[in-house]
């Protein structure tokens, strides 16, 4: 079995590596532990055992210091607790001292209280808030540190719902955000208006990735538009694809029809056809030809 664990620190945060110790014998998935980060020692709960093929051993992989104890997790409630009063603290600093360009959205203290964070959203990267964060060290016993956000993470936090009207997925059980682009949403079909395609957080929507693959796939299978097809309807020109019927639209003599992909037949694989029968066998001449026709030549009248 692998030595290294995948733990989260968050419920619906990103799976990081950690290499077991003789401290952490006996760890199964569900547990929680302590183990040393770039923020000082966190809490996190172990999700899985990783495969020795997926750990990327060109980044050095710590290690789990060892399994938390209920006291480790009664001191993680209560610096839980005190989150909501840091965040207010931190926001009407960031008041007083005119910082009004950055979004403060949330306050996470490490399991211990020995490590403070501020997450915020800012347009401009380069905000100076180094007045603030002194005030922040000043007014909490704690290391604090100042960690800007984009968009996206603080629609995950914020919550709340999308366009949908469900329950924002960023927020419900994507752990990590995929790539989304564009080409996406011409590859589905969808109208490409910003009120269209944007999610709450600005950015272009999460969902754009779900069926992506299976739109590519399906089309793959049908026709292009301005492509001519063979149909029960005779030859047309494809003018629309229906990725979710398994149909195109086709133009036929100024009439339109709605063909499965089970009744019409691609225009350059008939041509094929049809120029293959017209142009012969090229062996039928040397005698080893199979396709049929006959081999013998016209007696001539010598008479």
């Amino acid at each position: 079995m692998t030595d290294v664990v995948g733990v989260r620190f968050q419920k619906l945060g990103k799976l990081y590596h950690f290499r077991l110790n003789q401290n952490a014998n006996g760890v199964e998935p569900g547990d929680h532990v302590i183990v040393e980060t770039k923020r000082g020692r966190q809490l996190g709960q172990v999700i899985t055992y990783i495969d020795e093929k997926q750990i990327d051993r060109r980044r050095g992989i710590k290690t789990v210091e060892r399994i938390a104890t209920p006291r480790d997790l009664v001191m993680k409630q209560f610096w839980e607790q005190k989150e909501l009063e840091a965040l207010i603290t931190c926001r009407e600093e960031a008041a007083h001292l005119g910082t009004l360009d950055a979004k403060f959205v949330k306050a996470e203290y490490s399991f211990d209280g020995s490590w403070l964070t501020f997450m915020y959203a800012a347009e401009d990267k380069k905000l100076d808030i180094r007045p603030l964060h002194k005030a922040l060290r000043k007014a909490f016993r704690s290391r604090v540190e100042m960690l800007m956000i984009g968009p996206r993470d603080v629609a995950k936090i914020l919550g709340g719902h999308g366009a949908c009207g469900q329950p924002r997925c960023c927020s419900t059980f994507l752990t990590e955000f995929s790539p989304v682009s564009i080409r996406m949403a011409k590859a589905q079909g969808i109208s490409l208006s910003p009120q269209e395609i944007t999610g709450m957080c600005g950015r272009l929507r999460c969902c754009l990735v779900y069926e992506y693959e299976q739109y590519v796939q399906a089309k793959k299978k049908l026709p292009k538009i301005g492509k001519r097809i063979g149909t029960p309807y005779g030859e047309g020109k494809v003018t629309d694809i229906r990725v979710l019927r398994d149909s195109v639209i086709v133009d036929v003599a100024g009439e339109y029809h709605e063909v499965f992909r089970h009744e019409f037949e691609p225009m350059d694989e008939l041509e094929a056809f049809e120029n293959k029968a017209a142009s012969g066998c090229s062996k039928h001449e040397g005698g080893g030809c199979d396709c049929g026709a006959s081999n013998n030549k016209p007696e001539q009248n010598n008479s």
